[in-house]
């Protein structure tokens, strides 16, 4: 799986735009930076390494605390109970985004439904291509308004670069769009699956509680143990290959999944056991290769600030009881809904 994800004689197809028909041939579809290729896809990840970098985010935790710390305190004080994905989980991701990218959160009522549909592409995807539309238009508005008036997110900066030749429009609409459809929702979902597994056991809740020094190497088995895509990643091939003794013809798709490589039993001992003191820990969350995650250290920060911040502000933090609401027609599985207590 590891060198799979990493060959270059793979492309990924637009999400909104494969299998490719007569109709979407053509057309502008849902690129992010996962579907860029060759020299576009190089110069945009230099222009990003250093806002991306281990000690830029570093620099940024302060503040990404003080969100979580805010958001935590207006839940405390309007319960208990309380539902912790819609007061906690989904706005403290989607801040941290806005304001490091440059996205106004005051948007949010009209781009939070687009990418969400956008990302439902995997199962209507007449309705994902719609909504990749629209998103592609709000994001170019966006670049426009911020061309007249630059920011500090990481889209003003791309735009500077893109003003001395180093990258193209089309990058820096692709970095948009990836942080539209990815850059929130992932951190999001992966938070409430991570709380809700550590409260439903709550001996693990505890266990961080007692060393916060764990919370690191706990966030790593997390994400190596919750399969919140349970969906495929579509690699299409750029010529005829041979792999593992099958023939791969031009234009044919490999799906690996990222969930199943996670729990292997040849690379995890017990890989069905949730161990959140696992050492040896090298999953494929954040994928592999030169589409790897390039926020992988970004989101590693938000999910230990976050769940730094419940344990501050929560030790007694417990589930009432009541079940999670969940959307079963989705692939990703995440919980609507958190209904807890303290």
């Amino acid at each position: 799986m590891r060198s799979l994800l990493a060959d270059s004689r793979f492309i990924r197809p637009a999400i909104d735009d494969w299998p490719a028909t007569a109709e979407t041939s053509g057309a502008p579809g849902l690129v992010t930076m996962m579907e860029l290729d060759g020299p576009r896809h190089l110069a945009l990840r230099q222009a990003l390494a250093a806002p991306f970098s281990v000690r830029s985010v570093r620099r940024k935790r302060p503040v990404m605390r003080a969100t979580a710390d805010g958001l935590l305190a207006e839940l405390a004080a309007s319960g208990p109970p309380g539902d912790l994905v819609g007061s906690f989980c989904e706005p403290f991701p989607l801040r941290v985004m806005c304001d490091l990218v440059g996205i106004p959160f005051e948007d949010r009522a009209f781009f939070l439904p687009l990418a969400d549909d956008a990302l439902g592409a995997l199962i209507t995807l007449e309705e994902g291509r719609r909504a990749a539309h629209v998103l592609r238009a709000y994001m170019t508005e966006l670049l426009e308004r911020l061309r007249r008036a630059p920011g500090r997110g990481i889209l003003s900066q791309l735009l500077r670069t893109q003003g001395d030749g180093r990258l193209d429009e089309e990058a820096v609409l692709a970095f948009g769009l990836s942080m539209l459809v990815a850059g929130y929702r992932t951190t999001t979902m992966f938070l409430a699956n991570a709380v809700l597994v550590l409260l439903a056991e709550p001996d693990r809740y505890a266990q961080l509680l007692r060393d916060r020094s764990a919370l690191p190497v706990a966030v790593e088995e997390l994400l190596r143990f919750l399969p919140v895509q349970n969906g495929v990643v579509v690699l299409q091939a750029r010529q005829d290959i041979t792999l593992h003794g099958h023939t791969i013809r031009t234009g044919e798709a490999v799906m690996p999944v990222l969930a199943a490589a996670n729990r292997d039993e040849h690379v995890f001992g017990e890989p069905d056991r949730l161990c959140l003191d696992r050492a040896d820990n090298p999953h494929l969350a954040f994928g592999r290769g030169q589409h790897n995650c390039i926020a992988a250290h970004l989101a590693r920060t938000q999910l230990n600030v976050a769940l730094e911040a419940l344990l501050d502000r929560f030790p007694g933090l417990r589930l009432t009881g009541q079940p999670p609401t969940w959307d079963d027609s989705s692939p990703i599985r995440s919980p609507l809904s958190l209904p807890v207590t303290w």
